[in-house]
């Protein structure tokens, strides 16, 4: 972004300045140098230094007294729990989510993509989640059926954004099951070889702008052929939850 900082100017080039800063913050090490985010930004270090120690005074960043470096802060974690505790699917799938984990003895999750990535908006989790949690996982959408599902069904300008962080021959294969995917009613993805879970996901259409949302559920890939019976499930529990909010 080398024209960032002169294209930008004035009270609104400030506020977009410090949002790109906070981007590079979340998507880089946990505490990053100055010179190292003034490089990244296209701005000048003096620029970035004034934008930063604005953002720590917020609380929006913070930075390490050992090392000088800086991190995203915790005001960020207050405004995201507001901003969750007003979504209204989640609050219409709050009542359902328990009841699918007992139901179908596997760990829940409601996905969508924020800025071109896969995002777990709420988790609740099973008797076999393991002693180690993921609930805050942002991960490329093409990776997980959830993903798959939500962006089969976007646009055509989403989709190619997604496609290029993927190599010749996935994006191939993507490219193939798109229409598969955008019509599935659900899509499971077997566990990996250390042991993780199958994944089954259904879609649910969640807001009348037509934007979308998943259930998943994540289950010990042994119960892999349980998939069509859990992924009823969760249909049934996003359809309950969509009458909640008048969509269907």
């Amino acid at each position: 972004m080398p024209h960032a900082e002169t294209d930008l100017r004035g009270s609104l080039g400030t506020v977009r300045n410090a949002v790109t800063l906070l981007h590079l913050l979340g998507e880089g090490p946990a505490l990053q140098h100055l010179t190292d985010l003034a490089e990244r930004s296209g701005m000048s270090v003096p620029t970035v230094h004034r934008l930063l120690r604005s953002l720590v005074l917020a609380d929006l960043a913070v930075q390490d007294a050992r090392t000088s470096r800086y991190g995203l802060g915790p005001e960020l974690v207050r405004l995201s729990h507001r901003y969750l505790a007003r979504l209204p699917i989640l609050g219409a799938l709050g009542p359902y989510l328990a009841q699918l984990r007992d139901s179908a003895q596997a760990t829940v999750e409601v996905h969508t993509i924020v800025r071109g990535m896969l995002t777990v908006l709420d988790r609740i989790d099973g008797p076999d989640a393991g002693p180690y949690r993921d609930a805050h996982a942002v991960v490329a959408p093409l990776t997980s059926p959830a993903g798959r599902l939500i962006l089969a069904r976007s646009d055509d300008e989403a989709w190619a954004r997604a496609l290029d962080d993927l190599d010749p021959e996935e994006r191939a294969e993507a490219e193939r099951s798109r229409a598969d995917w955008a019509s599935a009613a659900y899509l499971l993805m077997p566990g990996d070889t250390f042991g993780g879970p199958t994944r089954i996901a259904v879609p649910l259409t969640t807001e009348p702008d037509g934007s979308l949302t998943t259930l998943t559920a994540l289950v010990p890939s042994e119960r892999a052929g349980e998939a069509e019976h859990i992924a009823g499930q969760l249909a049934r529990a996003g359809s309950a939850a969509m009458r909640t909010l008048g969509h269907v």
